[in-house]
């Protein structure tokens, strides 16, 4: 189902943007970049939480770590990380899998402004061996979502 409702998503959004589904689990940022051939940092890792009583969705770079102060600045709150069984009611995807596309119903999507060090991205795509090639602008417009500053850079990343 889940794979399906990206799918799905792409077909009406965005036609020329192929889901790649893959024999080996791409469920963590090592190996999704094994299995697409890129570095870790150009995975986007999407990290549903709970801030306040909102659900919302944050999309990173792979190497990237949420960074509590900055989340608590931007959102007012500390961050909360959502269980495996609530991330799949609220997003229909598996925790591996977790995307911005093909929800069940809208949640508020930010997007951290490590994913603009890489001209094109690597996301998940509904199911643990699925994903997409995408630039991060055209998935901020496919998705309605938000860019914040919301994350650690990586300790190898070049300053900014």
């Amino acid at each position: 189902m889940s794979l399906q409702s990206v799918k799905d998503f792409f077909a009406t959004h965005a036609a020329d943007i192929s889901v790649i589904e893959t024999e080996q689990s791409s469920a963590t940022v090592a190996l999704a970049a094994e299995a697409h051939g890129v570095d870790p940092d150009q995975i986007a890792k999407t990290i549903c939480l709970r801030a306040g009583d909102s659900v919302i969705l944050i999309v990173a770079s792979g190497t990237s770590r949420l960074d509590n102060r900055k989340f608590r600045d931007r959102f007012g709150t500390k961050p909360r990380m959502l269980g495996a069984e609530e991330v799949v009611e609220q997003t229909s995807h598996p925790v591996g899998g977790v995307c911005p596309f093909g929800l069940p119903q809208p949640l508020p999507i930010y997007l951290d402004a490590s994913l603009q060090r890489h001209a094109q991205v690597v996301p998940a795509a509904g199911a643990i061996n699925a994903a997409v090639r995408i630039t991060p602008e055209r998935m901020a417009d496919l998705v309605a979502g938000t860019w914040v500053d919301v994350c650690q850079p990586p300790a190898d990343a070049p300053a900014q």
